[in-house]
């Protein structure tokens, strides 16, 4: 199985922390910042195949966030996982529902039409058969 690493960034630990928690369960790796500069900074130090942004970011944040993964030269999707606001995909180009299911699908989705460029970090992490 191929696993898939996620960049999980939210200035509200317990929601975050929450949100990771379902993810690991569902079997992604997850690796959660708590800051916009946490974020910047782990992100430039790893392989990621997404980031998702928690609703608890200020839109200027998020900005500042995308704009330093696209100077990076990454391609790597951004998703913003929102419940309530509409045009959450403007910014990161794609947004994701609280909802467990559409949230999955939307990741599984997104993921599938990455897999031509898995991540280094997941080797590190692969589970042993």
């Amino acid at each position: 199985m191929s696993l898939s690493v996620v960049l999980a960034v939210g200035l509200d630990s317990w929601l975050l922390t929450l949100q990771a928690s379902v993810w690991r369960s569902a079997g992604y790796i997850v690796v959660s910042a708590f800051s916009i500069r946490e974020a910047i900074d782990d992100f430039m130090a790893g392989d990621f195949d997404l980031v998702l942004m928690c609703e608890s970011i200020p839109v200027e944040d998020q900005e500042r966030l995308i704009s330093q993964i696209r100077k990076s030269g990454s391609r790597t999707p951004v998703m913003n996982v929102t419940q309530f606001h509409e045009n959450a995909h403007a910014l990161a180009g794609h947004a994701l529902e609280v909802e467990s299911m559409a949230l999955f699908t939307g990741m599984e989705d997104l993921l599938a039409s990455q897999a031509g460029n898995p991540s280094a970090m997941r080797a590190a992490y692969a589970r042993p058969s």
